[in-house]
């Protein structure tokens, strides 16, 4: 035990308390229990380490971090780090990487049950499920989503210009406002496209150089790692698991033709569709239907993108189309609190069933959605609206 909190302290006192996520405060941090999910490498243990620190200090005994692949659970059971913890006083027990320890879900749950006074955080993988066999915590445990940083975020953290979130609602009803307070502080068109390539994942800082090898090891851990632990995926099939992202990273926004890629990787139709839903739920690409109430398991997307910009300039082994990479970053930013469908019928995208959305450059006129009500254009290269026209960058704003 004692070399647990050993390690706490060193891991704390190495955390960076300059900047923190506004994340930490959409969070109900007095549930029983609650857990974080997110793709890897947008600094969820981060964010756990700076709660600890910021609530609890270092060198207290009432809040624990573990990281589940620490060498010491290759010895010691979470039962037994929760037994101790909780006789000694402990309050909060953080279980990072939970995706990491075999039947983690049924010895929470027996945690749960045994100590109920005790709180667990729960960190993981995007791909973690909240059920899991006999072991249902989805009805006890609060669930978050955290993704990478949005284009707001990454004024703050990269370039030190602090800018209060606003949302969709906010933009669209103040957008002349919103803006002119954001040109007060910057030149957001400065930093816009260095954000496209650069600043979706909080760790390009430590090495710029690294910065798209990075993210190509998380794709690959994504894909070798944890889609074979944790959606059963064949590990015969990982290479072309593979070979799919690689195909959409050079083609999307992918007009899907399902039969013509499961061709392509030597798939069945149906394990094509399951694979791209895998892919999803890892947070590696964007699944948009033109009807999302009535879609179907197994029916094939409308479009597909890759989830973030960056991905998508670090996959693409061909230049990559700014066009596409203006709607990879509206999908992105738009999905986090909204529901995105494709807009089949007029317009590039539908949110929450009300507002469609054009995305384009400077010139993008209204020509496509002049006849719909609440319709707007997103476009690059412009700093200030101009009535249902706005900046492409607002909407990296709402988070």
């Amino acid at each position: 035990m004692e070399q647990l909190f050993e390690k706490q302290d060193a891991l704390l006192n190495a955390t960076n308390m300059g900047v923190v996520r506004n994340f930490i405060n959409h969070v109900n941090w007095e549930a029983p229990m609650l857990c974080i999910r997110g793709p890897r490498g947008v600094g969820k243990s981060t964010l756990l380490r700076q709660y600890i620190r910021q609530q609890y200090g270092i060198g207290s005994e009432e809040a624990l971090y573990c990281s589940l692949d620490f060498s010491y659970f290759t010895q010691h059971t979470i039962l037994e780090v929760a037994e101790k913890f909780y006789k000694h006083g402990g309050k909060l027990l953080v279980l990072d990487e939970a995706h990491k320890y075999e039947n983690w879900s049924r010895e929470v749950k027996e945690v749960a049950d045994t100590y109920p006074n005790l709180q667990i955080i729960l960190s993981g993988s995007s791909l973690l499920k909240l059920i899991d066999g006999d072991a249902d915590l989805s009805r006890r445990c609060r669930g978050y989503y955290m993704p990478g940083l949005s284009f707001r975020e990454y004024l703050q953290f990269y370039k030190g210009i602090p800018l209060p979130c606003h949302s969709l609602e906010e933009i669209l009803a103040a957008a002349k406002e919103i803006a002119a307070e954001v040109n007060s502080k910057c030149r957001p068109l400065q930093h816009f496209h260095e954000y496209l390539k650069f600043g979706y994942y909080p760790f390009y800082l430590k090495n710029p150089i690294d910065y798209y090898p990075l993210i190509e090891q998380v794709t690959n851990y994504v894909i070798d790692v944890e889609l074979p632990q944790l959606r059963k995926v064949n590990p015969s099939n990982c290479r072309k698991v593979k070979a799919l992202l690689n195909v959409l990273a050079q083609q999307v926004p992918f007009d899907v033709d399902i039969s013509k890629m499961a061709s392509m990787i030597e798939l069945q139709r149906n394990t094509v569709i399951e694979y791209l839903g895998h892919l999803a739920d890892a947070k590696l690409i964007h699944l948009l239907y033109s009807d999302l109430i009535f879609v179907k398991k197994m029916q094939k997307p409308d479009k597909i993108y890759l989830e973030n910009p960056n991905l998508l300039y670090a996959l693409a082994t061909t230049p990559v189309k700014i066009g596409t990479v203006r709607k990879c970053f509206a999908v992105n930013q738009l999905s986090y609190s909204h529901k995105v469908e494709y807009g089949k019928q007029q317009g590039d995208f539908k949110v929450d069933g009300k507002w469609t959305f054009e995305v384009g450059g400077e010139g993008k006129t209204f020509d496509q959605i002049a006849d719909l009500p609440n319709s707007y254009i997103l476009a690059d290269d412009i700093e200030s609206p101009h009535g249902n026209k706005l900046p492409l960058w607002m909407v990296g704003l709402i988070y």
